[in-house]
């Protein structure tokens, strides 16, 4: 026999027509696989936004849409600053907010919302932020996205952000077929625990945000290739691949968060 090695098979690629003949359990497996190849790749996976309280998350997440979380971070800490509790944003000068936010597009709707959603909180729950999804809802500017991420990261409440890269990766990945957020929410709650949803979605933004974009996806980077029916949708060459691939540039790292209290939101 020969003494030399056995190179080892390569796994057996799922292919899109492999993957519309999986029964339901051999989707939650593969789905089930996939987290745990990016809980290996995405370690250090977690939410973007910085805050130190419940308050400052959910007026972050607020900022975040239309935007970078980037961009939010760069004005948050001069908010913050100024608006500590939700009766200060209920009573807030709305030129001095909008001066303030501006910078996050979108500013004036945006101080439309953050002046509601504190007086909201101030009338209703007496200037706390609520830790149900049913009540968060009722909240000025805040749908179940923003609800989720709230729960998840300041309450440690298990919570699937469908934001614009989990909705598309999850359709990619044939989680989902469905374009509506809460099909999507509901397809991937009942393919992972519960107890994994808040860092599934942080999992999913970060592949999103660094490899698989929309428009050309790094596919011969990515940790879950073999495993995806979309593979060959982007550069499938390892090495052009991997100049694609995107990771935080110095001074967007923003893994500092004061309260030590995990960040997360929306893209």
């Amino acid at each position: 026999m020969s003494s030399e090695a056995v190179p080892a098979r390569r796994p057996v690629r799922r292919t899109a027509k492999r993957v519309a003949a999986e029964t339901d359990l051999g989707r939650t497996r593969r789905a089930r696989r996939i987290d745990r190849l990016l809980t290996e790749r995405f370690p250090d996976a977690r939410c973007e936004l910085s805050f130190t309280n419940p308050l400052e998350l959910l007026v972050a997440t607020v900022l975040s849409a239309q935007t970078t979380d980037v961009r939010v971070n760069q004005v948050t800490p001069t908010l913050f600053a100024k608006y500590r509790t939700a009766a200060d944003y209920a009573g807030a000068d709305r030129a001095e907010l909008e001066s303030i936010i501006q910078p996050t597009g979108f500013f004036r709707a945006k101080t439309e919302s953050l002046i509601k959603l504190g007086d909201k909180l101030v009338t209703d729950f007496g200037g706390e932020v609520p830790r149900t999804l049913e009540q968060l809802v009722t909240l000025p500017g805040v749908g179940r996205k923003t609800a989720n991420v709230v729960l998840g990261n300041a309450f440690g409440v298990p919570g699937i952000t469908v934001d614009t890269h989990v909705g598309r990766l999850s359709r990619r990945l044939a989680f989902t077929t469905s374009d509506d957020p809460v099909v999507v929410e509901q397809d991937l709650a009942g393919i992972f625990p519960r107890k994994d949803w808040t860092m599934l979605s942080h999992r999913l933004i970060f592949l999103g945000r660094r490899i698989c974009f929309a428009r050309k996806p790094a596919c011969g980077a990515c940790p879950v290739a073999d495993l995806c029916p979309a593979y060959g949708t982007g550069e499938t060459d390892p090495v052009k691949a991997a100049k694609l691939v995107k990771e935080p540039a110095p001074g967007e790292d923003v893994t500092a968060n004061p309260g030590g209290v995990r960040t997360g939101g929306d893209a």
